[in-house]
Protein backbone atom coordinates (compact mmCIF):
# COMPACT_ATOMS: atom_id res chain seq x y z
CA UNK A 1 0.00 0.00 0.00
CA UNK A 2 1.45 3.42 -0.91
CA UNK A 3 2.38 5.47 2.13
CA UNK A 4 1.09 8.90 2.99
CA UNK A 5 3.85 9.25 5.58
CA UNK A 6 6.48 11.81 4.60
CA UNK A 7 10.05 10.46 4.70
CA UNK A 8 12.31 13.45 4.08
CA UNK A 9 15.94 13.63 3.02
CA UNK A 10 17.48 17.00 3.86
CA UNK A 11 20.49 18.02 1.81
CA UNK A 12 22.48 21.21 1.18
CA UNK A 13 23.53 21.26 -2.48
CA UNK A 14 26.64 23.22 -1.47
CA UNK A 15 27.83 20.21 0.52
CA UNK A 16 26.10 17.24 -1.08
CA UNK A 17 27.77 17.21 -4.50
CA UNK A 18 31.12 18.68 -3.54
CA UNK A 19 33.91 16.22 -4.39
CA UNK A 20 36.77 18.55 -3.40
CA UNK A 21 38.57 17.12 -0.35
CA UNK A 22 40.66 20.17 0.64
CA UNK A 23 38.53 21.49 3.51
CA UNK A 24 40.79 24.44 4.23
CA UNK A 25 39.79 26.47 7.28
CA UNK A 26 37.88 29.50 5.95
CA UNK A 27 38.73 28.32 2.42
CA UNK A 28 37.38 30.07 -0.67
CA UNK A 29 35.10 28.48 -3.23
CA UNK A 30 38.11 28.00 -5.50
CA UNK A 31 40.04 26.24 -2.71
CA UNK A 32 37.33 24.11 -1.11
CA UNK A 33 34.89 23.70 -3.97
CA UNK A 34 31.10 23.76 -3.95
CA UNK A 35 28.36 21.32 -4.89
CA UNK A 36 26.08 22.11 -7.82
CA UNK A 37 22.42 21.43 -8.46
CA UNK A 38 23.43 19.28 -11.42
CA UNK A 39 25.50 17.08 -9.08
CA UNK A 40 22.16 15.86 -7.73
CA UNK A 41 21.91 13.56 -10.71
CA UNK A 42 19.32 11.06 -11.85
CA UNK A 43 21.52 8.34 -10.32
CA UNK A 44 21.80 10.20 -7.00
CA UNK A 45 18.04 10.67 -6.84
CA UNK A 46 17.38 7.02 -7.72
CA UNK A 47 19.58 5.96 -4.79
CA UNK A 48 17.86 8.40 -2.44
CA UNK A 49 14.48 7.08 -3.56
CA UNK A 50 15.66 3.49 -3.06
CA UNK A 51 16.32 4.27 0.62
CA UNK A 52 12.61 4.92 1.08
CA UNK A 53 12.46 8.71 0.84
CA UNK A 54 9.33 10.44 -0.43
CA UNK A 55 10.56 14.05 -0.28
CA UNK A 56 13.85 15.91 -0.66
CA UNK A 57 14.37 19.16 1.21
CA UNK A 58 16.82 21.21 -0.85
CA UNK A 59 18.19 23.44 1.88
CA UNK A 60 19.60 26.86 1.09
CA UNK A 61 18.92 26.98 -2.65
CA UNK A 62 17.53 30.54 -2.59
CA UNK A 63 20.15 33.24 -3.22
CA UNK A 64 21.78 34.36 0.00
CA UNK A 65 24.49 36.86 0.88
CA UNK A 66 28.04 35.59 0.33
CA UNK A 67 31.64 36.80 0.46
CA UNK A 68 32.24 35.38 -3.02
CA UNK A 69 32.32 38.13 -5.62
CA UNK A 70 29.83 37.52 -8.45
CA UNK A 71 29.98 41.06 -9.81
CA UNK A 72 31.16 39.74 -13.21
CA UNK A 73 27.65 38.33 -13.54
CA UNK A 74 26.06 41.67 -12.72
CA UNK A 75 25.38 40.75 -9.08
CA UNK A 76 26.22 43.42 -6.52
CA UNK A 77 28.87 42.14 -4.06
CA UNK A 78 27.84 41.71 -0.44
CA UNK A 79 29.70 43.55 2.29
CA UNK A 80 31.62 40.84 4.21
CA UNK A 81 31.13 42.73 7.46
CA UNK A 82 27.48 41.59 7.37
CA UNK A 83 28.03 38.07 6.04
CA UNK A 84 28.65 35.01 8.23
CA UNK A 85 31.16 32.66 6.63
CA UNK A 86 32.87 32.72 3.22
CA UNK A 87 29.87 31.00 1.62
CA UNK A 88 27.30 32.88 3.70
CA UNK A 89 24.28 31.78 5.69
CA UNK A 90 21.47 30.16 3.66
CA UNK A 91 19.12 31.99 6.03
CA UNK A 92 20.33 35.48 5.09
CA UNK A 93 18.29 35.69 1.89
CA UNK A 94 19.54 38.23 -0.66
CA UNK A 95 16.87 37.69 -3.31
CA UNK A 96 13.68 35.71 -2.67
CA UNK A 97 13.23 35.21 -6.41
CA UNK A 98 16.66 33.83 -7.28
CA UNK A 99 18.81 30.72 -6.93
CA UNK A 100 22.24 30.81 -5.26
CA UNK A 101 24.78 31.56 -7.98
CA UNK A 102 27.34 29.14 -6.53
CA UNK A 103 25.04 26.20 -7.20
CA UNK A 104 24.82 26.65 -10.97
CA UNK A 105 27.13 25.15 -13.56
CA UNK A 106 26.10 28.02 -15.85
CA UNK A 107 25.12 30.89 -13.53
CA UNK A 108 23.22 32.68 -16.28
CA UNK A 109 20.79 29.76 -16.30
CA UNK A 110 20.69 29.07 -12.55
CA UNK A 111 16.90 29.21 -12.31
CA UNK A 112 16.61 26.83 -15.26
CA UNK A 113 19.01 24.45 -13.54
CA UNK A 114 16.77 24.52 -10.47
CA UNK A 115 13.70 23.79 -12.59
CA UNK A 116 15.57 20.84 -14.10
CA UNK A 117 16.36 19.56 -10.57
CA UNK A 118 12.67 19.79 -9.65
CA UNK A 119 11.85 17.80 -12.78
CA UNK A 120 14.48 15.14 -12.04
CA UNK A 121 13.21 14.80 -8.46
CA UNK A 122 9.63 14.35 -9.60
CA UNK A 123 10.67 11.86 -12.25
CA UNK A 124 12.48 9.89 -9.54
CA UNK A 125 9.16 9.63 -7.69
CA UNK A 126 9.81 12.16 -4.94
CA UNK A 127 8.54 15.62 -4.07
CA UNK A 128 10.46 18.85 -3.54
CA UNK A 129 10.64 20.97 -0.39
CA UNK A 130 12.57 24.25 -0.17
CA UNK A 131 13.10 26.83 2.56
CA UNK A 132 10.84 29.79 3.14
CA UNK A 133 12.56 32.33 5.41
CA UNK A 134 9.82 34.81 6.37
CA UNK A 135 11.23 36.50 9.48
CA UNK A 136 14.37 38.16 8.14
CA UNK A 137 16.52 38.85 5.08
CA UNK A 138 20.15 39.75 4.44
CA UNK A 139 21.15 43.34 5.13
CA UNK A 140 22.16 43.53 1.47
CA UNK A 141 18.76 42.34 0.25
CA UNK A 142 17.72 43.45 -3.22
CA UNK A 143 16.12 41.43 -5.98
CA UNK A 144 17.62 41.72 -9.45
CA UNK A 145 15.38 39.05 -11.05
CA UNK A 146 12.00 39.87 -9.51
CA UNK A 147 9.10 39.62 -11.95
CA UNK A 148 7.79 42.74 -13.65
CA UNK A 149 5.51 44.77 -11.43
CA UNK A 150 6.92 43.43 -8.14
CA UNK A 151 7.96 46.07 -5.65
CA UNK A 152 11.14 45.20 -3.75
CA UNK A 153 11.17 44.88 0.00
CA UNK A 154 11.47 48.30 1.62
CA UNK A 155 11.07 50.16 -1.66
CA UNK A 156 8.01 52.05 -0.43
CA UNK A 157 8.86 52.30 3.26
CA UNK A 158 8.65 55.47 5.33
CA UNK A 159 12.08 55.28 6.97
CA UNK A 160 11.41 58.08 9.46
CA UNK A 161 9.86 55.68 11.97
CA UNK A 162 7.46 52.81 12.54
CA UNK A 163 4.53 52.15 10.24
CA UNK A 164 2.31 49.12 9.78
CA UNK A 165 2.84 49.53 6.05
CA UNK A 166 6.65 49.33 6.23
CA UNK A 167 8.39 46.08 5.29
CA UNK A 168 11.17 46.76 7.84
CA UNK A 169 11.59 48.26 11.30
CA UNK A 170 13.77 51.39 11.43
CA UNK A 171 15.84 52.95 14.19
CA UNK A 172 15.37 56.55 13.20
CA UNK A 173 18.39 58.84 13.09
CA UNK A 174 20.97 56.11 13.82
CA UNK A 175 23.56 54.36 11.70
CA UNK A 176 23.90 50.58 11.87
CA UNK A 177 27.00 49.40 13.75
CA UNK A 178 28.86 46.23 12.82
CA UNK A 179 29.61 44.28 16.02
CA UNK A 180 33.12 44.80 17.31
CA UNK A 181 35.44 41.82 17.13
CA UNK A 182 34.01 40.28 13.97
CA UNK A 183 36.72 39.12 11.54
CA UNK A 184 34.80 38.23 8.38
CA UNK A 185 36.35 35.46 6.35
CA UNK A 186 39.24 34.92 8.75
CA UNK A 187 42.75 36.38 8.72
CA UNK A 188 43.54 35.34 5.14
CA UNK A 189 40.46 36.92 3.59
CA UNK A 190 40.82 40.47 2.31
CA UNK A 191 38.37 42.73 0.54
CA UNK A 192 38.06 46.49 0.08
CA UNK A 193 34.71 46.17 1.84
CA UNK A 194 36.21 44.46 4.90
CA UNK A 195 36.55 47.58 7.01
CA UNK A 196 34.31 46.96 10.00
CA UNK A 197 31.64 49.24 8.60
CA UNK A 198 28.38 48.86 6.72
CA UNK A 199 26.50 51.83 5.34
CA UNK A 200 22.93 51.47 6.60
CA UNK A 201 21.01 54.60 7.55
CA UNK A 202 18.70 54.62 9.23
CA UNK A 203 19.60 51.34 10.85
CA UNK A 204 17.11 48.51 10.58
CA UNK A 205 16.13 46.09 13.36
CA UNK A 206 18.06 42.82 13.44
CA UNK A 207 16.45 39.46 12.66
CA UNK A 208 16.38 38.04 16.18
CA UNK A 209 14.25 40.94 17.46
CA UNK A 210 17.06 43.36 18.29
CA UNK A 211 15.45 46.77 17.95
CA UNK A 212 18.54 48.93 18.21
CA UNK A 213 21.33 49.98 15.84
CA UNK A 214 24.10 47.98 17.54
CA UNK A 215 23.44 44.22 17.68
CA UNK A 216 26.04 42.03 19.35
CA UNK A 217 28.31 39.54 17.63
CA UNK A 218 26.07 36.78 19.02
CA UNK A 219 22.96 38.23 17.38
CA UNK A 220 21.77 37.61 13.82
CA UNK A 221 23.47 40.88 12.93
CA UNK A 222 23.72 39.93 9.24
CA UNK A 223 19.93 40.00 8.90
CA UNK A 224 17.05 42.48 8.96
CA UNK A 225 13.79 41.79 10.78
CA UNK A 226 10.65 41.90 8.62
CA UNK A 227 7.57 43.80 9.80
CA UNK A 228 4.19 42.09 9.45
CA UNK A 229 2.34 45.04 10.98
CA UNK A 230 1.04 43.09 13.98
CA UNK A 231 3.72 44.04 16.51
CA UNK A 232 5.31 47.40 17.20
CA UNK A 233 9.04 47.62 18.09
CA UNK A 234 8.11 47.70 21.79
CA UNK A 235 6.23 44.41 21.43
CA UNK A 236 2.77 45.96 21.71
CA UNK A 237 0.12 44.60 19.35
CA UNK A 238 -1.57 46.62 16.64
CA UNK A 239 -5.09 46.27 15.36
CA UNK A 240 -4.82 45.66 11.64
CA UNK A 241 -7.14 47.82 9.56
CA UNK A 242 -5.97 46.27 6.30
CA UNK A 243 -3.53 43.65 5.07
CA UNK A 244 0.02 45.07 5.18
CA UNK A 245 1.91 45.11 1.84
CA UNK A 246 4.47 42.56 3.08
CA UNK A 247 1.80 39.85 3.36
CA UNK A 248 0.96 40.00 -0.33
CA UNK A 249 4.65 40.16 -1.25
CA UNK A 250 5.30 36.96 0.67
CA UNK A 251 2.33 35.20 -0.91
CA UNK A 252 3.63 36.17 -4.34
CA UNK A 253 7.08 34.78 -3.52
CA UNK A 254 5.66 31.41 -2.47
CA UNK A 255 3.46 31.30 -5.57
CA UNK A 256 6.52 31.99 -7.71
CA UNK A 257 8.22 28.85 -6.41
CA UNK A 258 5.07 26.72 -6.31
CA UNK A 259 4.54 27.55 -9.98
CA UNK A 260 7.95 25.94 -10.63
CA UNK A 261 6.72 22.68 -9.12
CA UNK A 262 7.86 23.05 -5.51
CA UNK A 263 5.63 20.78 -3.41
CA UNK A 264 6.24 22.16 0.07
CA UNK A 265 7.98 24.73 2.20
CA UNK A 266 10.00 24.29 5.37
CA UNK A 267 9.30 27.60 7.07
CA UNK A 268 12.06 29.08 9.20
CA UNK A 269 11.43 30.29 12.76
CA UNK A 270 7.66 30.47 12.39
CA UNK A 271 7.07 31.64 15.96
CA UNK A 272 8.86 34.91 15.18
CA UNK A 273 6.19 35.66 12.55
CA UNK A 274 2.64 36.48 13.71
CA UNK A 275 0.25 33.54 13.57
CA UNK A 276 -2.28 35.88 11.96
CA UNK A 277 -0.12 35.98 8.85
CA UNK A 278 0.07 32.19 8.65
CA UNK A 279 -3.68 31.89 9.16
CA UNK A 280 -4.16 34.25 6.21
CA UNK A 281 -1.48 32.70 3.98
CA UNK A 282 -1.74 28.92 4.22
CA UNK A 283 -5.41 28.48 3.21
CA UNK A 284 -4.91 30.64 0.13
CA UNK A 285 -1.79 28.76 -0.92
CA UNK A 286 -3.37 25.35 -0.36
CA UNK A 287 -6.44 26.34 -2.34
CA UNK A 288 -4.30 27.57 -5.23
CA UNK A 289 -1.89 24.60 -5.05
CA UNK A 290 -3.71 21.49 -3.79
CA UNK A 291 -1.37 19.16 -1.91
CA UNK A 292 1.10 21.91 -0.99
CA UNK A 293 2.56 21.30 2.49
CA UNK A 294 3.87 23.65 5.16
CA UNK A 295 6.45 22.46 7.72
CA UNK A 296 7.24 24.84 10.56
CA UNK A 297 10.44 25.17 12.56
CA UNK A 298 8.96 25.64 16.03
CA UNK A 299 10.29 25.32 19.57
CA UNK A 300 7.55 26.56 21.94
CA UNK A 301 5.46 23.50 22.75
CA UNK A 302 2.83 25.74 24.32
CA UNK A 303 2.18 27.22 20.87
CA UNK A 304 2.19 24.02 18.81
CA UNK A 305 -1.59 23.74 18.73
CA UNK A 306 -1.91 27.39 17.77
CA UNK A 307 0.28 27.03 14.70
CA UNK A 308 -1.36 23.75 13.68
CA UNK A 309 -5.01 24.67 14.21
CA UNK A 310 -4.88 28.42 13.56
CA UNK A 311 -1.70 28.85 11.52
CA UNK A 312 -2.55 26.06 9.09
CA UNK A 313 0.74 24.19 9.35
CA UNK A 314 0.73 20.55 8.35
CA UNK A 315 3.76 19.62 10.46
CA UNK A 316 6.01 21.14 13.12
CA UNK A 317 9.48 20.29 14.37
CA UNK A 318 9.47 18.02 17.41
CA UNK A 319 12.79 19.29 18.77
CA UNK A 320 11.60 20.36 22.22
CA UNK A 321 10.04 17.00 22.89
CA UNK A 322 10.98 13.76 21.21
CA UNK A 323 14.39 14.87 19.90
CA UNK A 324 15.51 15.99 23.36
CA UNK A 325 14.23 12.79 25.01
CA UNK A 326 15.82 10.52 22.40
CA UNK A 327 19.11 12.39 22.60
CA UNK A 328 19.31 11.95 26.37
CA UNK A 329 18.65 8.22 26.02
CA UNK A 330 21.11 7.81 23.14
CA UNK A 331 23.86 9.54 25.13
CA UNK A 332 23.04 7.47 28.23
CA UNK A 333 22.61 10.64 30.27
CA UNK A 334 22.10 10.29 34.00
CA UNK A 335 18.41 9.92 34.76
CA UNK A 336 17.37 9.48 31.13
CA UNK A 337 14.21 7.36 30.93
CA UNK A 338 11.90 6.12 28.22
CA UNK A 339 9.01 7.49 30.29
CA UNK A 340 10.16 10.82 28.79
CA UNK A 341 8.92 9.53 25.42
CA UNK A 342 5.52 8.92 26.97
CA UNK A 343 5.54 12.49 28.27
CA UNK A 344 6.00 13.79 24.73
CA UNK A 345 2.95 12.28 23.09
CA UNK A 346 0.87 12.26 26.28
CA UNK A 347 1.48 15.92 27.19
CA UNK A 348 3.65 18.03 24.86
CA UNK A 349 2.00 16.94 21.61
CA UNK A 350 -1.27 15.46 22.88
CA UNK A 351 -3.91 15.63 20.17
CA UNK A 352 -1.49 16.79 17.47
CA UNK A 353 1.19 14.07 17.57
CA UNK A 354 0.54 13.09 13.95
CA UNK A 355 1.58 16.64 12.98
CA UNK A 356 5.07 16.35 14.49
CA UNK A 357 8.18 15.98 12.32
CA UNK A 358 10.69 13.64 13.99
CA UNK A 359 14.47 13.64 13.43
CA UNK A 360 17.78 12.96 15.14
CA UNK A 361 19.82 15.31 12.94
CA UNK A 362 19.32 18.46 10.92
CA UNK A 363 21.56 21.36 9.96
CA UNK A 364 21.04 23.10 13.33
CA UNK A 365 21.77 20.05 15.48
CA UNK A 366 24.96 18.17 16.25
CA UNK A 367 25.89 15.06 14.32
CA UNK A 368 25.16 11.78 16.11
CA UNK A 369 28.65 10.49 15.29
CA UNK A 370 30.34 13.58 16.72
CA UNK A 371 31.96 13.60 20.12
CA UNK A 372 29.44 16.26 21.13
CA UNK A 373 26.55 13.80 20.72
CA UNK A 374 26.90 9.99 20.84
CA UNK A 375 30.36 9.57 19.28
CA UNK A 376 29.17 6.50 17.36
CA UNK A 377 26.58 6.62 14.57
CA UNK A 378 25.38 3.07 15.31
CA UNK A 379 24.08 4.23 18.69
CA UNK A 380 21.27 5.98 16.80
CA UNK A 381 19.50 2.70 15.99
CA UNK A 382 16.89 2.59 18.81
CA UNK A 383 16.25 6.33 18.62
CA UNK A 384 15.74 6.26 14.87
CA UNK A 385 13.32 3.33 15.16
CA UNK A 386 11.20 5.35 17.60
CA UNK A 387 11.52 8.56 15.56
CA UNK A 388 10.37 6.77 12.41
CA UNK A 389 7.58 4.61 13.82
CA UNK A 390 6.05 6.37 16.83
CA UNK A 391 3.32 8.04 14.80
CA UNK A 392 2.12 8.80 11.27
CA UNK A 393 3.90 12.17 11.05
CA UNK A 394 7.07 12.74 8.98
CA UNK A 395 10.55 11.47 9.75
CA UNK A 396 13.63 13.24 8.44
CA UNK A 397 17.25 12.24 7.82
CA UNK A 398 20.04 14.76 7.24
CA UNK A 399 22.47 13.96 4.42
CA UNK A 400 25.54 12.27 5.87
CA UNK A 401 23.67 10.88 8.88
CA UNK A 402 23.20 7.57 7.09
CA UNK A 403 26.98 7.05 6.80
CA UNK A 404 28.01 8.50 10.17
CA UNK A 405 29.29 11.95 9.17
CA UNK A 406 31.02 13.24 12.35
CA UNK A 407 31.60 16.97 11.52
CA UNK A 408 35.12 16.96 12.94
CA UNK A 409 37.01 20.21 13.43
CA UNK A 410 36.46 23.93 12.96
CA UNK A 411 35.44 24.85 9.44
CA UNK A 412 35.62 28.64 9.37
CA UNK A 413 32.77 30.72 10.73
CA UNK A 414 31.44 27.41 12.04
CA UNK A 415 33.63 26.23 14.89
CA UNK A 416 34.41 22.73 16.15
CA UNK A 417 30.96 22.10 17.61
CA UNK A 418 29.77 18.82 16.12
CA UNK A 419 27.76 20.49 13.34
CA UNK A 420 28.46 20.40 9.63
CA UNK A 421 28.86 24.03 8.62
CA UNK A 422 26.15 25.81 6.65
CA UNK A 423 28.26 29.00 6.46
CA UNK A 424 31.50 27.82 4.85
CA UNK A 425 32.67 26.13 1.66
CA UNK A 426 33.19 22.56 2.84
CA UNK A 427 32.70 18.91 2.05
CA UNK A 428 31.51 15.89 4.02
CA UNK A 429 34.35 13.32 3.82
CA UNK A 430 32.26 10.35 4.95
CA UNK A 431 29.39 11.14 2.58
CA UNK A 432 31.96 11.47 -0.22
CA UNK A 433 32.72 7.79 0.31
CA UNK A 434 29.15 7.10 -0.73
CA UNK A 435 28.89 9.69 -3.52
CA UNK A 436 32.21 8.28 -4.83
CA UNK A 437 33.02 10.98 -7.40
CA UNK A 438 29.48 11.08 -8.72
CA UNK A 439 28.94 7.31 -8.95
CA UNK A 440 26.64 7.33 -5.89
CA UNK A 441 27.37 3.68 -5.26
CA UNK A 442 29.00 3.67 -1.81
CA UNK A 443 32.16 2.23 -3.29
CA UNK A 444 34.43 3.77 -0.64
CA UNK A 445 32.33 3.07 2.44
CA UNK A 446 33.68 0.91 5.25
CA UNK A 447 31.80 -2.30 6.19
CA UNK A 448 30.38 -0.56 9.27
CA UNK A 449 29.20 2.39 7.18
CA UNK A 450 27.52 0.02 4.72
CA UNK A 451 25.82 -1.68 7.66
CA UNK A 452 24.60 1.68 8.99
CA UNK A 453 23.27 2.79 5.60
CA UNK A 454 21.55 -0.58 5.12
CA UNK A 455 19.85 -0.12 8.50
CA UNK A 456 18.50 3.29 7.48
CA UNK A 457 17.32 1.97 4.12
CA UNK A 458 15.61 -1.02 5.70
CA UNK A 459 13.96 1.03 8.45
CA UNK A 460 12.66 3.73 6.10
CA UNK A 461 11.38 1.29 3.48
CA UNK A 462 9.66 -0.85 6.11
CA UNK A 463 8.11 2.26 7.65
CA UNK A 464 6.84 3.43 4.27
CA UNK A 465 5.49 0.10 3.07
CA UNK A 466 3.99 -1.31 6.26
CA UNK A 467 0.49 0.11 6.66
CA UNK A 468 0.55 -0.20 10.46
CA UNK A 469 3.73 1.88 10.71
CA UNK A 470 2.81 4.52 8.14
CA UNK A 471 -0.90 4.90 8.82
CA UNK A 472 -1.86 2.80 11.85
CA UNK A 473 -3.01 3.42 15.39
CA UNK A 474 -0.65 3.62 18.39
CA UNK A 475 -0.92 1.62 21.62
CA UNK A 476 1.48 2.10 24.53
CA UNK A 477 2.72 -1.05 26.33
CA UNK A 478 4.99 0.42 28.97
CA UNK A 479 2.44 0.18 31.78
CA UNK A 480 1.61 -3.39 30.82
CA UNK A 481 5.27 -4.35 31.22
CA UNK A 482 6.67 -2.18 33.99
CA UNK A 483 6.33 -5.01 36.54
CA UNK A 484 7.88 -7.65 34.28
CA UNK A 485 11.24 -9.19 35.29
CA UNK A 486 13.92 -7.64 33.10
CA UNK A 487 11.98 -4.45 32.40
CA UNK A 488 13.74 -1.15 32.96
CA UNK A 489 13.33 2.46 31.88
CA UNK A 490 15.78 2.13 28.98
CA UNK A 491 13.31 -0.14 27.17
CA UNK A 492 10.41 1.30 25.19
CA UNK A 493 7.51 -0.86 23.99
CA UNK A 494 4.44 -0.06 21.91
CA UNK A 495 2.27 -1.38 19.11
CA UNK A 496 1.20 0.10 15.78
CA UNK A 497 -1.74 -1.52 14.04
CA UNK A 498 -4.42 -1.44 11.37
CA UNK A 499 -7.09 -4.01 10.60
CA UNK A 500 -4.60 -6.02 8.52
CA UNK A 501 -1.13 -5.15 9.86
CA UNK A 502 0.12 -5.52 13.45
CA UNK A 503 3.60 -4.51 14.58
CA UNK A 504 5.06 -4.74 18.09
CA UNK A 505 7.90 -2.21 18.51
CA UNK A 506 10.55 -2.84 21.17
CA UNK A 507 13.71 -0.76 21.52
CA UNK A 508 16.57 -1.09 23.96
CA UNK A 509 18.56 2.03 24.93
CA UNK A 510 20.68 0.02 27.37
CA UNK A 511 24.32 -0.52 26.56
CA UNK A 512 23.73 -4.23 27.35
CA UNK A 513 21.46 -6.95 25.94
CA UNK A 514 18.09 -7.43 27.58
CA UNK A 515 15.77 -10.43 27.92
CA UNK A 516 12.09 -9.91 28.63
CA UNK A 517 8.69 -11.58 28.37
CA UNK A 518 6.69 -8.84 26.70
CA UNK A 519 3.13 -8.72 27.95
CA UNK A 520 0.40 -7.58 25.59
CA UNK A 521 -2.61 -6.22 27.46
CA UNK A 522 -5.95 -7.99 27.17
CA UNK A 523 -7.40 -4.84 25.63
CA UNK A 524 -4.79 -4.83 22.85
CA UNK A 525 -5.12 -8.59 22.28
CA UNK A 526 -8.80 -7.95 21.70
CA UNK A 527 -8.15 -4.99 19.39
CA UNK A 528 -5.66 -7.02 17.36
CA UNK A 529 -7.88 -10.12 17.31
CA UNK A 530 -5.03 -12.33 18.51
CA UNK A 531 -5.27 -15.65 20.31
CA UNK A 532 -3.29 -18.81 20.92
CA UNK A 533 0.14 -19.56 19.44
CA UNK A 534 1.75 -16.81 17.39
CA UNK A 535 4.93 -16.18 15.41
CA UNK A 536 6.36 -12.67 15.26
CA UNK A 537 8.85 -11.74 12.52
CA UNK A 538 11.30 -8.86 12.86
CA UNK A 539 10.81 -6.66 9.78
CA UNK A 540 14.41 -5.43 10.03
CA UNK A 541 16.25 -8.77 10.20
CA UNK A 542 13.75 -11.56 9.45
CA UNK A 543 14.38 -13.14 12.84
CA UNK A 544 11.35 -14.90 14.36
CA UNK A 545 9.99 -15.11 17.91
CA UNK A 546 7.30 -17.58 18.98
CA UNK A 547 4.77 -17.89 21.76
CA UNK A 548 2.55 -20.85 22.55
CA UNK A 549 -0.10 -18.53 23.94
CA UNK A 550 -0.17 -14.81 23.23
CA UNK A 551 -1.99 -14.21 26.52
CA UNK A 552 1.14 -15.40 28.34
CA UNK A 553 3.35 -12.88 26.53
CA UNK A 554 6.24 -13.14 24.11
CA UNK A 555 9.78 -13.99 25.21
CA UNK A 556 12.34 -11.82 23.43
CA UNK A 557 16.03 -11.08 23.55
CA UNK A 558 17.13 -7.70 22.28
CA UNK A 559 20.68 -6.53 21.66
CA UNK A 560 22.21 -3.46 23.27
CA UNK A 561 21.19 -0.19 21.55
CA UNK A 562 18.96 -2.04 19.14
CA UNK A 563 15.32 -2.51 18.25
CA UNK A 564 12.74 -4.94 16.90
CA UNK A 565 9.77 -4.38 14.61
CA UNK A 566 7.82 -7.56 15.23
CA UNK A 567 5.03 -8.17 12.73
CA UNK A 568 2.27 -10.67 13.39
CA UNK A 569 -0.77 -11.64 11.36
CA UNK A 570 -4.23 -11.38 12.87
CA UNK A 571 -6.36 -14.50 13.21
Amino acid sequence: MPTNKLIIYQLLPRLFGNQNTTNKFYGSVEENGVGKLKDISTKALAEIKAMGFTHVWYTGVIEHATMTDHSALGITPDDPDVVKGRAGSPYAIKDYYDIATDFAVDPEFRISEFKELVGRTHKAGMKVIIDFVPNHVARTYGSDVKPDGVRDLGADDDTSGYSQHNDFYYIAGQHFQVPQGYNPGGDEFSSPLKDGKFDEFPAKATGNDVFNAAPSINDWFETIKLNYGVYRPDGQRNELQEIPPLWNKMRHILSYWADMGVDGFRCDMIEMVPVEFWAWLTPQMKQAYPGLIFIGEAYDKNQYGNYIHNGGFDYLYDKVGLYDAIRRLTCNDDGASTWEINAVWNHHTAGIDEHMLRFMENHDEQRIASGFFAGDAMLAVPGMIVSATLNTGPVMIYAGQEVGEPAVGAQGFSGDDGRTTIFDYWCMPELQKWTNNGAFNGGLLSPQQKQLREFYGKLLNVTAKNDALSNGEFYELMMANEQQPGFDTKLYIYARYTADEKVLVIVNFNREERSLTVQISDDLISKLALQGAKTFTDLLTGKTFNTDNISNGLQIEINAMDGLLLAVKAD
